[in-house]
């Protein structure tokens, strides 16, 4: 059944609320997530700061919003850089995903800072944004996961019991430990220099972070299996 039209109002207000998330995603280019500010986004648009509460119950709705829509973003393009190399070997997979991941950082420093950054002082994410953020490691994971042999041991230790429990609550199918911790080590080493160049550590060094990015990436893919 196709949805009912939406009214002049839920036009206006969804229209409103775009708009402010546009002007918020500038400040958030121009000054970080801390310079996030109702009022002063409410001027740029030529309304009151109160006007636009009744959009925003405060900053952190709308921060909140801000990390969902780029969650969603980020989630879209590792979904659709996996479905575009599905038939490549795992390696290859892999290699895509990583190239994937580190362009849309690149693309939008200010949103993958949003994500991954220093976090906003006073600011605590809601409980959504932690099946958002597995939504964009999900791909990863499973590129990772078809390059593992099998005969991998099953649970050994207390942290590979964290590690089952992290999964399972998920919702994934069963895996190998040692599996799940190549994935999240995969994450972690991408995050650490993607990181680093969207901060812009490598300019004063004169070092090109790709063919890094490249190798660390090599690294993981030839990691022997334990």
């Amino acid at each position: 059944m196709d949805a009912a039209p939406r009214s002049p109002r839920e036009r206006f207000r969804e229209q409103t609320r775009n708009e402010a998330k546009r002007v918020a995603l500038d400040q958030l280019a121009e000054s970080g997530p801390a310079g996030i500010s109702v009022n002063a986004i409410a001027k740029r648009m030529g309304i009151t700061g109160p006007a636009l509460y009744r959009y925003f119950e405060n900053r952190d709705a709308l921060l909140t919003d801000l990390i969902v829509d780029a969650f969603n973003d980020l989630g879209d393009a590792m979904e659709a850089a996996a479905q575009a190399h599905r038939r490549k070997a795992p390696a290859a997979k892999v290699r895509e995903l990583g190239a994937r991941f580190r362009a849309w950082a690149l693309e939008q420093p200010h949103r993958y800072l949003l994500l991954f950054g220093t976090p906003v002082p006073g600011f605590r994410a809601p409980e959504l944004t932690i099946g958002l953020a597995d939504r964009a490691l999900r791909p990863l994971l499973d590129a990772v996961a078809d390059l593992a042999p099998d005969g991998l041991p099953a649970e050994r230790t207390a942290f590979d019991r964290q590690l089952t429990a992290w999964h399972e609550r998920r919702g994934g199918s069963p895996l190998p430990p040692v599996v799940l911790q190549r994935g999240l080590q995969a994450w972690s080493r991408m995050h650490g220099l993607i990181s680093l160049e969207v901060e812009g550590q490598f300019v004063g060094m004169r070092v090109d972070p790709e063919p890094l990015f490249r190798a660390e990436l090599e690294s993981i893919i030839d990691q022997p299996w334990q």
